[in-house]
């Protein structure tokens, strides 16, 4: 708990010294708020419009957690099936690859064409580019116990669906809560990626409209509010990942510390 606090406390520190070292920089130097606006402006230009932000973050928010969420539906279910089946593993993987190497802003207009302007397009994009290392993470996780502890819940007369719910499957959970950070950081990039192309309103839409309209300390903060969203989020699945395994989440800080 002390080493987390004092990493906080020095987080901190630094993030306060690089804005002093960007406002003097920038207002020393003379640079043009449309190029590059000091903190201090891109904070009262933040209150000032804090309303209109306020509302896109919430979309943005939705937008994220839904495709999240389906990501996690999808990918821990499709997960278990390759990490069973040799054959849906050889069948299915490349297309899951494909899928990932894919741009999805190159897809993005074909779900508009199929869905229209609504959330549902938003949240496919977040589910497309979330769900990726998720199923990874999981099928490794799933694939990489023990076959010792196996033999051992067979030997105890565990079945197949035993042997599952309280073998393979907490055994995979470090490995999945691996993917699901990876996909919760990548979340906040996928909304704002499928609002730039379809959308008329969220985070994403006013960065693409202040810049638009040169109103650059406003695409800082939009920038800045969507990483805070993202930080969080990311936090959150941490926490969860501590209360689920949490044998797993205190391993893994202690050797951090050594």
């Amino acid at each position: 708990m002390r080493g987390r606090l004092t990493g906080a406390v020095t987080g901190v520190a630094a993030a306060i010294c690089a804005l002093l070292v960007w406002e003097l920089a920038v207002r020393l130097l003379g640079v043009q708020q449309y190029l590059l606006p000091p903190p201090s402006v891109i904070a009262r230009d933040l209150w000032a419009n804090w309303p209109r932000v306020a509302a896109g973050s919430w979309l943005t928010t939705v937008n994220m957690i839904a495709g999240f969420l389906l990501g996690v539906a999808v990918g821990i279910p499709l997960a278990m099936i390759l990490a069973y089946s040799s054959f849906f593993e050889r069948s299915l993987y490349p297309i899951i690859v494909f899928l990932q190497i894919v741009p999805k802003i190159a897809i993005a207009p074909l779900f508009i064409i199929w869905f229209g302007f609504g959330i549902l397009p938003k949240i496919l994009l977040v589910f497309l580019l979330t769900f990726f290392p998720i199923v990874v993470n999981a099928v490794v996780g799933f694939k990489s116990i023990d076959p010792g502890v196996m033999e051992l819940a067979r030997s105890t007369g565990a079945g197949t669906l035993r042997t599952f719910v309280k073998v393979r499957f907490p055994g995979a959970l470090p490995s999945i809560f691996v993917g699901l950070k990876v996909a919760a950081a990548l979340a906040s990039t996928a909304a704002v990626v499928a609002e730039f192309v379809a959308s008329d309103n969220g985070l994403g839409y006013l960065i693409v409209t202040y810049n638009g309209q040169l109103m650059t300390p406003m695409v800082f903060a939009a920038i800045i509010v969507l990483g805070v969203i993202g930080l969080v989020f990311y936090y959150l699945i941490e926490l969860l990942e501590h209360v689920v395994v949490p044998w797993h989440a205190i391993a893994r800080d202690e050797s951090a510390r050594q």
